[in-house]
């Protein structure tokens, strides 16, 4: 159990620390709209590692030779994702800057960020094959790996959350929104490219 659990760690870890696109996403959400949103986000990203490790344990080497086919659509799919949310956010960001709180829009809520960060990581398929290829060479396998994962994953989201969450509040004013919203759109943006390339 504690071998096939640590393994689950490390490997969630290994998927989760280098921060990509959701990522910066993850952040955004905690600095624009508020800790809980992040966090949320956060788990979403990571109930989608935890399913791809489950898949992985799951069938493995079949599930792999499935995405493979369709890595590239998918890969496209959620660069384009990916490029519409940086646009959507620097629209929205220009559009309020310099309005009132009260008239700033509708703030996004726990579960459209979670099932939107969910979906958006289940858009790459890289993270079944990785976790497909440790299970395969026998690194890892079972509940405890999964557990693992998930466990990994989400303890390294909830810190980009939390870190987005302090930014948010050390930049609250109008230009400081305005230049965090517009900083991170391109961020995604360049990580939605560099996806695909």
């Amino acid at each position: 159990m504690s071998g096939e659990f640590l393994a689950g760690v490390i490997a969630g870890y290994g998927i989760a620390v280098p921060v990509g696109a959701v990522g910066a996403l993850i952040a955004t959400l905690s600095a624009r709209e508020s800790l809980r949103v992040g966090a949320a986000a956060g788990l979403g990203a990571a109930t989608a590692d935890g399913i791809y490790a489950l898949i992985a344990v799951a069938g493995g080497a079949a599930i792999a030779g499935i995405v493979a086919p369709i890595a590239t659509p998918l890969r496209w799919a959620g660069a384009l994702a990916l490029l519409a949310f940086a646009g959507w956010t620097a629209v929205g960001a220009v559009r309020r800057h310099g309005r009132p709180v009260a008239e700033r829009g509708r703030p996004v809520g726990v579960l459209r960020a979670y099932l939107s960060i969910t979906g958006l990581t289940l858009l790459n398929p890289a993270t079944v094959v990785y976790f497909a290829a440790l299970v395969l060479g026998g690194t890892g396998g079972g509940v405890w790996f999964v557990a693992g994962a998930f466990l990994a994953s989400a303890s390294w989201q909830l810190l980009i959350a939390g870190g987005g969450s302090l930014v948010g509040r050390l930049l609250t004013g109008p230009r400081g929104r305005l230049a965090t919203a517009l900083t991170s759109s391109v961020v995604i943006a360049a990580l939605a490219v560099e996806m695909v390339l």
